[in-house]
């Protein structure tokens, strides 16, 4: 079984709390996207990544000085988005470390497909990013079908804790024998699921953390989790959509 999940636009360095594992398996091809993105001028860099100055500068100066072999940081520390502070790897207990370095995966446009202790550098690259990386429009096109056999081991079962942004790179590939199973998170409002951006991101941290306290081996396993007030609804489910409701 493996676990995808979505990686965050806020990073950081952190090279003392754990030591990185390894090197992404994707790194040419990292290497590629981070040598267009080097001839970019600074208006240039700001258009692809859509944000404001202080940022744009922030991470041209990154990407200007940028070395995938130094100064790494495990994948899994050093996102710092919501989903990633609920998840807390920095305090995971023994064994959950090497749970997920098994089972999870993070999608990423920069780096492809990460295993959480292979060492990153900062970066800001979204998946739907304009690229045009040796004439390939788009970075859906320029990993193609790449992530998705990346990801995918002998059970063929994938939890899908990505965003949709994300979850369509292994979407758009998925094969008969495969069971891709996405975990909503939400409220009922007037009978319908509402899911909100901010408490989705904390249910998915939370979901990672459960899974690998737990060594969450088959599916119907994650039917038990029950963090933030969340409870599985069977009446809402189906095989490839396990719905968790919040009580108000």
């Amino acid at each position: 079984m493996r676990i995808i999940i979505s990686p965050a636009k806020k990073m950081k360095v952190d090279q003392d709390s754990l030591k990185y594992c390894g090197m992404p398996v994707f790194l040419e091809q990292t290497g590629r996207i981070m040598r267009w993105i080097k001839t970019l001028s600074l208006g240039q860099a700001k258009a692809l990544w859509g944000c404001n100055d202080k940022l744009a500068e922030q991470n041209f100066e990154r990407f200007q000085k940028m070395e995938l072999g130094r100064g790494l940081t495990p994948a899994l520390l050093a996102y710092e988005g919501i989903q990633y502070q609920y998840m807390a790897p920095a305090v995971f207990e023994e064994g959950m470390l090497s749970y997920v370095q098994d089972t999870l995966r993070i999608l990423s446009g920069f780096y492809g497909v990460l295993k959480p202790m292979d060492g990153v550098v900062p970066y800001r690259l979204e998946m739907q990013a304009k690229t045009v990386v040796d004439g390939i429009d788009g970075l859906y096109d320029f990993w193609g079908d790449t992530l998705y056999n990346e990801v995918r081991d002998d059970s063929h079962i994938i939890v899908n804790l990505a965003s949709k942004e994300y979850s369509r790179c292994i979407e758009n590939y998925l094969q008969p024998e495969d069971r891709f199973i996405t975990c909503i998170f939400g409220e009922l409002s007037d009978g319908k699921v509402i899911q909100k951006g901010v408490y989705v991101k904390m249910a998915r941290g939370e979901m990672v953390r459960f899974m690998a306290k737990n060594r969450i081996a088959e599916p119907e396993e994650l039917q038990k989790f029950c963090g933030l007030g969340y409870r599985f609804q069977d009446n809402l489910s189906t095989d490839t959509e396990y719905v968790f409701i919040k009580r108000a």
